[in-house]
């Protein structure tokens, strides 16, 4: 029989074959579920793992679906790893995008081009008061910040609904719930002519750069991850647990706000009721999967941003549902969750 063995000491090797043996494990479930659905596997993985590569502009659609998972990744991970459990990224996003819109209505043809950095720097202010709100709930009536962020999710989602539906709509937009187009001044620079890749790429990365930096080079960043991993010596060495809720938090909410304002002033260009597109949840997938490291984060966020673009491609070319997506997401996290097992324990065969 088999049985499940605790180790001495956690695998480093797992650690990293983790992701590795959970996507190989997502890519056989997948195969066994286009085999249901009667479509061709061959062709089923292929719409996720070579269409999405197949030329420079699809790199590009990739790397315009990877910037906005990768900047939120990067703030979950330092929550995670401070034991803040911030669920509700996607209400952070949703309110950046809001506070980045508001500014980017007030161009017009006259403005500078700072307005740019304006907008940005709205979206941040937009993502660190919401998350402010979860921080605020828990520290002073230590409400659980799970529900409290996820709850909040909804709330955000009804604002930007209220807006767009009502006074921000745009009165030449044929009665369709969104804003006016950004003028051109007001949207975010693209790095490449008949590409959608823009300025959000490279301050991504930069964010990938500033967050190893901080958890790995800073006492600050010592002090996140010793209150996430012994929360009593964390106290013992006279850590603040308040400052690093905060910390975490706004960081965070900060890191989603960006997200949403590129978004907007970005691939979208005005405020749409389609604005929350899960990257928010999805992130949670993509800083376990990437360990909550930041180079590890860059890998899972361009691997999550092909399952959003082969989900796209497998319903207008495999008539395959929208749901597919969330699937593959799925499936992703539990077979990791699952092969997380093999850090701690080792399977050996055993007698009955």
């Amino acid at each position: 029989m088999l049985k499940l063995e605790m180790r001495p000491q956690p695998s480093t090797l797992w650690g990293y074959a983790s992701p590795v043996l959970a996507l190989a494990v997502t890519v056989l479930i997948g195969i066994g579920l286009f085999m249901l659905l009667g479509k061709d596997p061959v062709r089923g993985l292929q719409v996720f793992f070579v269409e999405p590569v197949k030329s420079w502009y699809a790199v590009g659609e990739l790397m315009v679906k990877a910037t906005p998972l990768l900047l939120i990744g990067l703030g979950l991970a330092v929550c995670f790893r401070s034991n803040v459990w911030n669920i509700g990224a996607e209400g952070q996003f949703v309110i950046g995008a809001v506070f980045a819109g508001g500014v980017a209505l007030m161009a017009d043809k006259s403005t500078g081009p700072w307005i740019v950095w304006a907008v940005l720097a709205a979206g941040v202010l937009g993502g660190m008061v919401w998350a402010a709100v979860t921080a605020l709930l828990r520290d002073r009536f230590n409400a659980n910040e799970i529900l409290v962020s996820l709850m909040l999710v909804y709330v955000a989602v009804q604002i930007l609904n209220y807006l767009v539906y009502g006074p921000w709509k745009d009165p030449m937009g044929f009665n369709f719930p969104q804003t006016q187009t950004f003028e051109k001044v007001a949207q975010v620079p693209r790095l490449f002519e008949r590409s959608r890749v823009n300025i959000g790429l490279l301050l991504a990365l930069a964010g990938v750069a500033g967050v190893w930096l901080y958890l790995f080079r800073t006492h600050s960043g010592f002090a996140q991850q010793v209150g996430g991993l012994a929360p009593a010596a964390a106290r013992y060495a006279g850590f603040s647990s308040r400052r690093a809720l905060w910390i975490a938090l706004l960081f965070s909410g900060a890191m989603a706000g960006l997200a949403g304002a590129l978004e907007v002033a970005g691939p979208i260009g005005q405020l749409t009721p389609h604005v929350p597109a899960g990257y928010g949840f999805a992130a949670i997938i993509v800083a376990f999967v990437g360990r909550l490291h930041p180079v590890g984060m860059v890998f899972s966020a361009v691997l999550m941003s092909m399952f959003y673009i082969g989900g796209e491609l497998a319903q207008s070319r495999l008539g395959l549902p929208k749901a597919i997506t969330g699937v593959f997401q799925g499936v992703l996290l539990f077979a990791l969750l699952a092969a997380d097992t093999l850090i701690a324990y080792r399977v050996k065969w055993g007698s009955r």
